[in-house]
């Protein structure tokens, strides 16, 4: 836990919230009394949003209100969230229960995003709304500068008009999968390209999943994202 600490740059004053926040629901269920980091994830999803809405509200004082909310959700999305959790190296410090570690939880985008956001969650509760949002724009938001802002149009959209372009037809999506409980489900969307090419994304709704499998063909067909 100190080596992770140094890692997230905020040092616990109450340790068991940073257990907590890495304790998935398969760890917590083969131990009686032990709670999952849901109820975390719960809150560091609302503190994310907020945090963001705010940098991005003082950041661009003439972007219009759609524009923000367009923005702040690719900013806040399960890509960015994973993407956060591989470069402070979260995947060794998730605690799992044993059927989850063996069918490949650990490397689930889902399961590590979710972490991130508990630990934004537990920051907070552990020192405030200050250091939370520090962490937040250390590691989720790093890119957010002044003046770097570019209008972006979302991946699906770019991916039709890159396929088109090139005289192909445009690309088709269908969710293959669905996990986790009814009120907080990851839904595993594909989309298929051409010659039986295809890739796949995850959300927390089926639209966020189309998007994120958009721009991993996107990755895979060279383009800049």
């Amino acid at each position: 836990m100190d080596a992770l600490s140094d890692r997230l740059g905020y040092a616990f004053r109450d340790a068991s919230l940073l257990e907590n926040a890495l304790t998935h629901s398969s760890y917590a269920n083969e131990r009686t009394g032990l709670r999952s980091n849901e109820r975390l994830e719960f809150l560091g999803d609302a503190v994310l949003g907020f945090v963001a809405a705010r940098t991005l509200y003082r950041m661009f004082p003439a972007m219009p209100e759609g524009e923000m909310t367009r923005l702040r959700a690719e900013l806040v999305c399960e890509t960015s969230l994973h993407a956060a959790a591989v470069s402070l190296g979260l995947r060794r410090y998730i605690r799992l229960g044993r059927n989850e570690e063996c069918n490949g939880g650990r490397d689930r985008v889902s399961i590590q995003a979710d972490c991130v956001e508990a630990i934004i969650a537990a920051i907070y509760l552990d020192g405030g709304i200050e250091p939370a949002e520090r962490f937040i724009l250390a590691h989720v938001l790093q890119d957010l500068r002044p003046g770097a802002h570019r209008a972006r149009s979302d991946y699906k959209t770019v991916l039709q008009e890159l396929l088109q372009r090139d005289g192909g037809t445009a690309p088709s999506y269908r969710i293959v999968g669905e996990s986790g409980p009814d009120h907080n489900k990851t839904f595993t969307a594909r989309v298929a390209l051409h010659d039986g090419a295809w890739a796949e994304g995850e959300g927390k709704s089926k639209k966020e999943a189309e998007q994120a499998a958009a721009r991993n063909a996107l990755k895979r067909l060279g383009a800049d994202v």
